[in-house]
């Protein structure tokens, strides 16, 4: 690490809407870590509610916190383990670190493991620093075609691989997904790739929906122009992406009989859910958090060209400029992925 600085730059969230920029160590990679230097950061909903709030849930800001988990960069330094990667690789970040022997890891779900250390969750630090660590297995190589936007967006996209593997969505089925933000966007997109007959996507947003239709959709639904069982016909799926309540009941009635549907966005905690539509269809309903083993599903539709990542990238912020880019979506509602590069 000779020729690495051994100080970086940070933006640290201090308390909700207030973010300095910092000098800060540059770490050192444990025996199975690489040390990799972070190209850009995509901004997630979840930093931007931190930034607002300084909590999720159970999940408190209680001491400075580095935002920003969509990922990429260069392997710059190996652990004295590390024999499955190579310096000068470049890389999206899957950006956890699990027990890997806890009952959920060895079942393959790690995502559900109690010890899962979760970038830019309190009070794990994230990527909005010039460096960070990573266990070598979770830096994921990439193709020199892919640009450094789209391997950071792996991360979304890994969550959308997720839901339909959660929904079972195959050829022939007809999606609805309801929130059209970069998840549901790309949720969407997995969904057509699995085959999906029809894919339609509801939201209240405009620019949203549009950017859908031009993305693939067969059809695009304004939810504030009237119930959705009026606009579409009944659906095989849901892969609900927006948390709001009235969006997920909206979804519910859509559903055909045996359906199923997954809750990907995050909603209020004790969201009340159609108890008696759900037996009498006999639904599946399920949830997700986060994904496991999606990453080299994802790298491979964005390598490909079936998921267009680089089009989802509405706005280039410097490491300084942070707090602005946690505000793009407030201030522009034709925001959709604000991409922070921490080595402008």
């Amino acid at each position: 690490m000779t020729s690495i600085a051994t100080e970086q730059t940070q933006a640290v969230l201090l308390q909700p809407g207030v973010v300095a920029i910092q000098q800060a160590a540059v770490p050192e990679p444990g025996p199975h870590q690489v040390l990799i230097e972070v190209a850009v950061v995509g901004i997630c909903g979840s930093d931007v509610h931190y930034f607002d709030h300084g909590r999720i849930g159970d999940f408190v800001v209680e001491q400075p916190l580095v935002l920003g988990h969509e990922a990429s960069g260069t392997i710059r330094a190996l652990g004295s383990a590390v024999v499955d990667r190579q310096v000068g690789q470049r890389v999206a970040m899957e950006p956890q670190e699990t027990c890997g022997r806890c009952t959920q890891c060895l079942s393959g779900r790690y995502n559900l493991c109690a010890d899962v250390q979760f970038f830019a969750t309190p009070p794990v630090n994230g990527a909005f620093a010039q460096y960070v660590v990573l266990e070598s297995y979770r830096a994921h190589p990439v193709p020199d075609s892919m640009s450094d936007e789209a391997a950071a967006l792996i991360e979304p996209l890994s969550v959308g691989v997720w839901a339909n593997q959660k929904a079972g969505v195959q050829p022939g089925d007809r999606v609805l997904v309801t929130g059209a933000g970069p998840v549901g966007l790309v949720c969407a997109d997995v969904a057509r790739a699995r085959g999906a007959a029809w894919v339609g996507v509801s939201d209240t947003n405009d620019f949203r929906l549009q950017t859908a239709l031009q993305r693939g959709a067969n059809q695009v639904i304004n939810a504030a122009a009237g119930p959705l069982t009026e606009q579409i016909e009944p659906v095989d799926v849901i892969l609900e992406c927006s948390g709001a309540t009235p969006a997920v009941h909206a979804a519910f009635a859509a559903a055909a009989p045996a359906a199923r549907v997954v809750l990907v966005g995050m909603g209020t905690p004790q969201m009340e859910l159609p108890v008696a539509m759900i037996q009498i269809k006999e639904l599946t309903v399920t949830g997700t958090f986060r994904y496991a083993n999606c990453y080299p599903a994802a790298i491979s539709l964005a390598a490909s060209g079936v998921v267009d990542l680089d089009g989802l990238v509405t706005g280039q912020y410097e490491l300084s400029e942070a707090a602005e880019a946690l505000q793009a979506a407030k201030k522009n509602p034709q925001t959709l992925k604000p991409m922070v590069y921490p080595g402008r």
